[in-house]
Formats: C-alpha cells, structure tokens, sequence
C-alpha cells in the first residue's frame, strides 16, 4: 500500500474515535473526555476525600446534564488507594495507561502524588487541585501541574508567626507523619520559629495509624513546648489533643494546616478539641451561608446526597471540579495538552464557597495563595486571620 493512503486511512480512524497524536490527548473523543482521580477513601484521609469526590462529581454530573463542555461529557473515574503507596502506584498505572485519563484531580497524598507525577507527565496528563498542600506539587517541570490552594510550608510559616504574635510563645514543637507531607509541616514551623529567634524545643513523629499518644505529649510537655504543630490523620489529631487535655496539659497550643482544616476535628463533643488552630487556603463556609452563591451550592449538595451536608472536603472538591471545567471551556473545542494548558493559564475567578481567588498563567501555577488561619470555637472553625 502506498504511503499517501496509509496516511489517509490513518487520519479517517482519528476522526471517528480520537482526535489523534497531535490533534488530542489520550482520553478525548468527539463525545467524551476521561477525568481520573486517586485518592483516600477508606484510610486515615478518607474524611478529606469522600466528600471531595462527592462535590466534584455534582459539579460533573451538572456540567453533563447540560451537553457537557464543547460537546464532550465529562467520564470520571475513582480509585481508592487507602493511603498506601503499592495501591496508589497501581491505581496509578490503571488510570494513567488503561482509562486513558486526560486529566486526574484531587489525587491526595503527598508521597503518593509524587510517585505518580513519572507517570503521568509521561502523557502529559494534568495533575489538578490534588487533595495535599504540599510546595512539592510545583516542583520540577509543571507545564502539567496545577496546585489548588497555599502550601503546607506557608500555612506553617504564617500560622507560627500568628500565635507567636497572639500567644507570646517562646517554644514551638511539632507531632508528625515523617512523609514529604510531615516534614513540610515541621520545617515550615521550625523556619519561622528560628526567624523570630524562638526555641525549636522538642518533636515527635509517628505511623499513620498509631493512636496512643500519651508517651510522645509528655516529651513535648516536659519539654516544656508553648506552640506544637500538627501533622497528623483527622482521627489521630483529635486523640493527640483531646490526649494532652486529659492529662492536664492545657496551657500549650496545637496547630495544623490545611490537612486539620476538617468539621470533624471542630464538632468533637465535650469541645475536647476547642482551641485547636489550622491554618489553611480557604474559608469555611458555614460563616456565609447568607451568601446566595454559597447557599444554593449547599442546597444543591444536600440534594444530591439524600439530606448529607457539606463539610470543608466538598469546598475543595468543588473547586477542582470548577477549575477543571473551566479549564476545558478555555482551551476550545480542539482539545488536547498544549490547548488545555493555554486555556488553564487564562484563568481568574473567584470561588464563592470557598472565599478564594483562582489565578493561573504561564509564570505561576499556583491557583490561590490565601491563608486563612481558624481556631476551634462552639463547635466549629471561626476565622481570626488572613494572611
């Protein structure tokens, strides 16, 4: 067969299934585009996941009941790798090489995100709003990487500053997973402790499933630490500090960064948990339910979800889920890598619900950069800064 009608043959199967090589990325059809996500929903982040997926799949199922972005319905696929690498590294490999995913969002972990980072610019697939705050999210070549909110790092530099300034705090200590995601956290609080010429007194680090915390709050105690940063699971934060409570500790103060930001943690009955910080990239919503935008986001969501209401995974989930959309509206009807690049870096927005300002281009790759620092009162998170 001569070369000419090979070329042409090959053009004609392009047109009526993808748009081919050049013309459009894997998991793009006429009719469809293919949106994966790997994360936690069964393990010790699950609480930050679940109802993650749930807002981004009600923005999805929306978007599709409307013709879908240009034509295309939005496919979304979600596997779940209970914060172990093994499972995050097949899931990995599953929707990166066999869904054929475009693009994945809100893939949680620290570790787990970095491991895959290989495979999925290998396709050029995007990596948007993964559920970490962790600097590491722009590191290296990030023509394919599109953090959602502040880091971990900048949390921690602010958050210390704050009660060092509030507190007069001369010692800060920190509780930790020692994964990428920990040790951010504890360097991000023993930079700016040393900046102010405080003490970095004393830390403690442990697995992601321990739940005994008795032996490592007495170190710190005697230790004598004013201010401890957490880097912690949901559950395993509000044993450490309902812990330091029960045996009498009660003059030292505890925060976390966004990965703490969680209602669950505010809602512990007996306010166990009252008085803990978290210094995160958006607000809760709760305070603005007087705002139409987030109302009718709130109706919405506990329609969808048999009467469930939303908690600060959802606000989350709801912007990557917007931010993707909005990314495909950008880049055209021609979609592929370069388009869908060109049309993330053209976006500025505001998100209502979570009280944040979304800016993307080709210098920065960093959606919002605000920093909103809460504390445990009644019950719930009530804001006292932003930075």
């Amino acid at each position: 067969m001569k070369p000419n009608m090979l070329k042409l043959l090959a053009a004609g199967v392009c047109s009526a299934a993808l748009a081919c090589g050049a013309q459009a990325g894997q998991g793009v059809t006429d009719t469809e585009v293919v949106i994966g996500s790997n994360g936690d929903l069964s393990g010790i982040f699950a609480p930050f996941n679940v109802q993650a997926i749930k807002a981004a799949q009600l923005v999805f199922d929306e978007v599709n009941a409307a013709g879908g972005v240009h034509g295309r319905t939005i496919r979304f696929v979600v596997e779940d790798h209970q914060y172990q690498m093994p499972k995050a590294m097949a899931n990995f490999n599953k929707l990166v090489n066999a869904d054929q995913a475009f693009a994945m969002i809100l893939n949680l972990g620290t570790p787990m995100n970095l491991a895959g980072f290989p495979l999925m610019e290998a396709k050029e697939v995007a990596n948007i709003s993964p559920l970490t705050a962790s600097k590491e999210m722009l590191s290296g070549n990030t023509d394919f990487k599109y953090a959602g909110t502040s880091s971990y790092y900048d949390q921690m530099l602010a958050g210390v500053d704050y009660l060092v300034g509030e507190k007069g705090a001369e010692e800060v200590c920190a509780m930790y997973i020692p994964s990428d995601f920990g040790k951010e956290i504890q360097s991000g609080a023993k930079t700016k402790a040393e900046e102010l010429g405080k003490t970095w007194g004393a830390e403690t680090t442990h697995k992601p499933d321990e739940s005994e915390f008795v032996g490592a709050l007495t170190k710190l105690k005697d230790a004598g630490c004013d201010v401890i940063a957490t880097a912690l699971g949901v559950r395993q934060t509000i044993v450490a500090v309902a812990t330091a409570k029960k045996i009498g500790w009660t003059d030292a103060t505890f925060i976390g960064s966004s990965a703490a930001f969680h209602e669950a943690i505010a809602a512990q009955p007996g306010g166990i948990t009252e008085g803990y910080y978290a210094a995160a990239g958006w607000s809760d919503y709760k305070p603005r339910l007087g705002d139409p935008e987030v109302k009718t986001w709130y109706d919405a969501f506990k329609a969808k979800f048999d009467g469930e209401e939303p908690g600060m995974a959802a606000i989350l989930g709801n912007a990557a889920a917007q931010t993707l959309v909005k990314g495909l509206e950008a880049a055209g009807p021609d979609l592929n890598a370069d388009s869908f690049r060109q049309g993330m870096e053209s976006l500025n927005f505001r998100d209502p619900v979570g009280d944040s300002q979304f800016e993307y281009s080709a210098d920065s790759h960093q959606g919002a950069d605000d920093i909103v620092i809460s504390v445990v009162k009644g019950g719930v998170f009530e804001e006292v800064a932003r930075k």
